[in-house]
């Protein structure tokens, strides 16, 4: 059976738009779904650069983007996360995670990342962590889930109407009992970050120079679908200070005073510019 095609959504916006709680929405609520999360690329905490006195996790320098180009690319090829075929031999807190973030398969976990078919909607405030991938990203919280579980009901509802025979999900996402040479013809990744598109190439749209590459063009030309969410500064920054804080390869981080005004939001207003 040919492997079968993957389409990408990358879900961009500024820190604390409802990126993440989008995109594992949406996992819930559709088959052949998971997540890729750009934050389970970044560089270990003493690489990233220095903005306002303050470590930058909000640039591209602090992203390895040959990492998450070659996780992206691997998924397009097989409809699967890269993983890892080496146990990692050093616990040291400093130590980068190769083979685009991803660790050994646990022989405990089920191999298809992709497991909501049929299955009754999990509560909006518990997500499944996806088997073969070290997501840091998965251990973080990120509020309460706007939806309410009536809503994810009725959205989930509608998913699988319109998912059953003679309706054209179903020439996207064969039932089970197709045959096997019709199954999983579709998978749907949804690459979740603060920073993944480029301006475009026309040079009347954008403010860098046409010659100029852009650290993302390449993740930018591995999106078949773009989303872009778009929030206030008050509102990123309301969100962004209520939450506990983030799960990195160090240990954790939390924001220090300041780090939204000084970091996040005036690096989200340069990288979109254009």
């Amino acid at each position: 059976m040919d492997q079968p095609r993957t389409v990408v959504i990358g879900i961009s916006g500024c820190s604390s738009s409802g990126k993440t709680t989008l995109a594992r929405l949406l996992r819930d609520i559709f088959p052949e779904t998971f997540i890729l999360h750009e934050d389970d690329f970044y560089k270990a905490e003493s690489e990233l650069p220095i903005k306002e006195g303050l470590a930058d996790w909000d640039c591209p320098e602090a992203i390895s983007i040959p990492d998450l180009e070659a996780a992206l690319v691997h998924i397009h090829e097989t409809g699967t996360f890269p993983v890892s075929s080496d146990v990692p031999t050093t616990s040291s807190s400093s130590h980068r995670r190769s083979n685009h973030g991803c660790c050994p398969p646990n022989p405990s976990l089920s191999p298809n990342p992709s497991t909501t078919t049929n299955s009754p909607p999990p509560s909006p405030n518990s997500h499944p962590q996806q088997p073969t991938l070290d997501s840091k990203e998965d251990l973080n919280t990120v509020g309460p889930c706007p939806a309410t579980p009536h809503q994810i009901a009725r959205a989930t509802a509608a998913v699988q109407t319109w998912l059953s025979p003679g309706h054209p999900g179903s020439l996207i996402f064969p039932p089970s009992q197709s045959p096997p040479s019709r199954k999983k013809t579709t998978k749907i990744c949804l690459l979740d970050g603060f920073l993944l598109f480029s301006p475009p190439p026309n040079p009347s749209l954008t403010t860098t120079t046409p010659t100029t590459a852009t650290p993302f063009a390449r993740v930018t030309s591995l999106l078949d679908i773009k989303l872009f969410l778009q929030v206030s500064r008050a509102k990123a920054v309301q969100r962004r200070e209520a939450r506990d804080g983030y799960v990195t390869m160090e240990g954790f981080w939390k924001d220090p005073p300041g780090y939204v005004e000084k970091v996040v939001w005036p690096n989200y207003v340069e990288a979109h510019r254009w």
